[in-house]
């Protein structure tokens, strides 16, 4: 190798160790921030447990890093339990080796209808590398994409194509219609906005909830859910955000919420705050045909072999697909409530 290259690949290693430190230490703040919530409501973790968190990560995971969000899991939880995924693991160790770049496909918003060959979501328009298109990807005219967009409706909803967590997403209003701004977001998908079952608007009905189910493919190549919580928004939101949303566990086997939500800080609540409504013997509705759904469109894209989904179920009872996520998809709330959701795949042992 010429000695240019070699220095441009030393440059390369040493800028990517960096990004990888940042990254683990963003994270790990992030865990400490949330086990110093929790602990106030659950007690401190006792040092016992810290010591068999520490051991786990290094023996186990490789790094005692992987320690700070086994620590939350732990508090969470009550006591340690083993298989777990850190966050910081899942995104740093397990994620690359089981999605490579297939999983960032996912990215590319406008390509979900193409992708799964299937109508999955409410698009309405795209904007892709300055051109406008119909979700038949025939091109628009700007001068006609205002009738497009709101033909049906007085309001829809913009995507960016690196939106996620709530961040990138945008409520358009007819009456406020702006095609300047809206192109200045870059590559977008125009969604319709949707009417949402009357069981979501009794907890908050001007926020379209969401539903995040996360599937797997194992060894066999079998698909499975492993994990699933509502998502819902608060009174202020124009839609769901991971700043302020609050979360309630799932049962994967048949829908009913669990007794206890958590607010974003991870502070336990029995009802909605702004609402006031009880997650008590409640069901989602239809949760069978979600669960249907997800499996029937992971079979299309097998070699992603972790999906997380958003699920909205519409007025008629219908399960729609918000979007999909095969790179970034979180699994540390369902990992805390839940899990571990992943054990049988020893995804713990890639180090």
């Amino acid at each position: 190798m010429p000695p240019k290259e070699k220095v441009k690949l030393f440059v390369k290693k040493a800028e990517d160790k960096v990004m990888v430190r940042r990254y683990h230490y963003i994270s790990n703040r992030q865990a400490f921030k949330a086990l110093e919530e929790i602990e106030k409501e659950n007690g401190k973790l006792t040092s016992k447990s810290k010591g068999i968190i520490d051991e786990y990560a290094v023996d186990i995971l490789g790094w005692k890093g992987f320690a700070p969000w086994l620590y939350v899991y732990t508090a969470v939880h009550g006591s340690f339990k083993e298989g777990w995924i850190p966050d910081n693991y899942y995104f740093k160790k397990v994620v690359p080796k089981i999605q490579g770049d297939y999983g960032k496909i996912s990215f590319l918003k406008s390509l979900n209808n193409l992708i799964f060959q299937k109508e999955v979501g409410p698009d309405v328009a795209y904007y892709i590398n300055g051109f406008w298109f119909d979700k038949s990807f025939k091109a628009i005219a700007k001068e006609k994409l205002e009738a497009v967009l709101f033909r049906d409706t007085a309001m829809v909803v913009c995507k960016s194509d690196q939106s996620c967590q709530g961040s990138g997403v945008f409520v358009i209003r007819k009456d406020g219609f702006d095609l300047n701004a809206i192109e200045k977001i870059g590559n977008c998908t125009i969604q319709s906005y949707i009417d949402q079952h009357a069981f979501f608007n009794a907890f908050m009905p001007d926020v379209v909830a969401t539903i995040r189910m996360t599937t797997v493919v194992d060894a066999e190549n079998r698909i499975s859910l492993r994990a699933c919580y509502l998502r819902l928004g608060r009174f202020n939101d124009t839609h769901v955000k991971s700043v302020s949303h609050i979360r309630v566990p799932i049962d994967v086997n048949d829908g009913r919420l669990h007794e206890k939500g958590y607010l974003a800080n991870w502070k336990r609540v029995d009802e909605h705050p702004d609402s006031k409504l009880s997650f008590v013997n409640k069901y989602i509705p239809n949760y069978k045909e979600c669960v249907q759904l997800v499996l029937e469109l992971h079979q299309r894209m097998p070699m992603v072999r972790t999906i997380g989904w958003d699920i909205v179920v519409d007025a008629a009872g219908h399960p729609i697909v918000l979007e999909w996520n095969g790179y970034s998809n979180d699994i540390k709330f369902s990992e805390a409530t839940q899990g571990p959701c992943f054990q049988d795949l020893n995804w713990h042992l890639l180090k």
